[in-house]
């Protein structure tokens, strides 16, 4: 830029020399050469200090046309790198400027100089502001995409996250019960060596297919995990709300001491979601108490009707009053993964003791 301001200027410079009525003296082309290239020398920090230098190619200009150039460059360099404000302001300078040098040199008439300049000036400031437009449009394009891609991977890792807490809740769901069938099967079994020899069969039957069960579907949660160029993996049929008389069929086999009751109005019309939400309410609280109050008397009621809701209770005993208890590990996240089910589906639950010191799981669903 400084190179071009200095050609650049001897092209102004030279109309005064040769072509002018009054041409410059000796000592005002000096005058003219010494400003025009100091000017040029100050576009070297025209970024650096965009206005100063503006200003300082201006105050050069007033007695050198060889700083029309620099003068020229610096507006540009102005309105590219600073607000229209001041961009405006050092364009409206240049009037004063030029007119000043007219009356210094004498060689021309103010409005002469105006009407070649000034156009320039304004080309100059408008092409500027022009590029500092476009550039920041560029930027805000360029940012807005980097923040979309920071939104997308945002949005991809809480799926992903929320896809494995479904996965993990539902391996929760499906083994924790089947496994702490097994677990009481095998307790059984070792409390009562007495038992008959068709009784142990019986009971190694039910272990052997409640394992069965177990793996089946621990395989169909598996094959979410698969990736999706390899061989699907058969759908496990998910449970609905007539499945319930199954399962607490199952859990009475251990041993368990239930009260059973469904009131449901067309069970056969239940929504599969709101079957499957029931089947896991039940099948955890059962769990639960399998392990932590194995032998305590337990009611499960499921009652509801269409336009009125299904409403689900499992209550059972005082714990601290039942003398057989299950060592059986737990992470208490169970009734966690219960309580998201059911705000997921709409509803409520609510667990824990009540009054008289039973335990329960109550749930109300929309339906």
């Amino acid at each position: 830029m400084c190179l071009l301001g200095v050609v650049s200027g001897f092209l102004f410079l030279s109309p005064q020399l040769h072509e002018a009525t009054r041409v410059l003296t000796s000592a005002q082309v000096l005058i003219d050469v010494t400003g025009g290239v100091l000017a040029c020398a100050a576009l070297w920090w025209r970024r650096r200090w965009p206005f100063g230098v503006a200003l300082a190619c201006l105050a050069f200009g007033t007695f050198s046309i060889f700083a029309t150039a620099a003068a020229l460059i610096a507006l540009f360099s102005l309105a590219v790198h600073r607000p229209a404000r001041p961009a405006i302001a050092a364009t409206v300078l240049w009037v004063p400027s030029v007119l000043l040098f007219a009356l210094y040199s004498g060689t021309t008439s103010a409005l002469s100089v105006l009407a070649v300049t000034t156009p320039l000036a304004i080309a100059a400031t408008a092409s500027g502001m022009f590029l500092r437009a476009r550039r920041m449009l560029l930027a805000s394009l360029r940012e807005r995409a980097l923040r979309a891609e920071a939104d997308q991977r945002l949005h991809e890792e809480q799926a992903r996250m929320a896809e494995r807490t479904r996965i993990a809740r539902e391996m929760h769901d499906v083994l924790a019960h089947r496994i702490s069938l097994l677990a009481l099967h095998a307790g059984g079994l070792e409390v009562r060596p007495d038992l008959s020899p068709d009784d142990v069969k019986a009971t190694a039957t039910l272990m052997r297919s409640t394992a069965r069960q177990a793996l089946e579907e621990l395989r169909g949660v598996i094959g979410l995990l698969r990736e999706e160029d390899r061989a699907p993996i058969p759908a496990v049929r998910q449970p609905t709300l007539g499945d319930v008389d199954r399962l607490v069929a199952e859990t009475r086999q251990t041993g368990a001491a239930i009260d059973y009751d469904m009131q449901v109005t067309a069970v056969d019309k239940v929504p599969s979601a709101l079957g499957r939400d029931a089947y896991r309410i039940v099948q955890e609280a059962l769990t639960n108490v399998g392990k932590h109050a194995s032998g305590a008397r337990t009611r499960v009621r499921v009652t509801g009707a269409p336009g009125q809701g299904l409403h689900v209770s499992v209550r059972n005993a005082d714990s601290s009053t039942v003398a057989s208890r299950s060592d059986l590990p737990g992470a208490g996240a169970g009734l966690l993964g219960l309580q998201e089910r059911v705000q997921l589906a709409g509803g409520t639950l609510v667990h824990g003791p009540d009054a008289s010191g039973d335990f329960v799981v109550e749930a109300d669903l929309r339906w």
